[in-house]
């Protein structure tokens, strides 16, 4: 239980990745960690790309970022629809202000180049948004994941092993 007492939020909208959304669910869960399903409504059920559902437990204007340690991004579709939310990109700019860890798979960094936080910042993706990447200013790599400080990006499923195993390090060593 390396993560107990630590707050997450896992954003969702639909048509996210389904195993990008429920493996770091799943996985912080079992270090300890409380995570809270953050969507547009509250017990709002919300469907992933491949038909797994999930229910919202907080709308994004009702959470306080202050009470929380981390935050995920997940990939899919969702992306494009999450970064259109301006309490999205206030909590992910807190996170980064705050230096707390900031986890993105896939098209997960739609909603970092949104909130205007990679210039400078060593990160991967999906290569599909590579030059949407390093257009905001990220230098990108091709690697399973990349750790720049408190982010943490990874490029799609097959990295989730890695991504999850350097998250919960950086979530481990994160101040409280």
């Amino acid at each position: 239980m390396r993560l107990k007492g630590k707050k997450v939020i896992q954003l969702v909208s639909n048509d996210f990745e389904d195993l990008e959304l429920w493996y770091p669910v799943h996985r912080l869960r079992e270090e300890g960690a409380t995570v809270d399903i953050v969507g547009e409504k509250a017990n709002e059920k919300y469907i992933g790309k491949y038909g797994v559902p999930i229910v919202s437990d907080i709308a994004f204007a009702d959470i306080n970022p202050a009470d929380y340690d981390a935050i995920l991004v997940p990939g899919g579709w969702s992306p494009d629809l999450l970064r259109r939310f301006d309490a999205v990109l206030e909590m992910v700019r807190h996170f980064d202000e705050t230096k707390q860890p900031i986890g993105q798979i896939c098209h997960a960094g739609w909603v970092l180049i949104s909130a205007g936080i990679l210039k400078g910042v060593n990160v991967t993706s999906t290569p599909g948004i590579k030059d949407d990447m390093t257009n905001a200013g990220a230098v990108w790599h091709d690697e399973p994941v990349v750790v720049d400080g408190h982010i943490v990006s990874s490029r799609r499923p097959p990295d989730l092993p890695d991504y999850m195993r350097e998250f919960i390090a950086v979530l481990e060593k994160s101040k409280s």
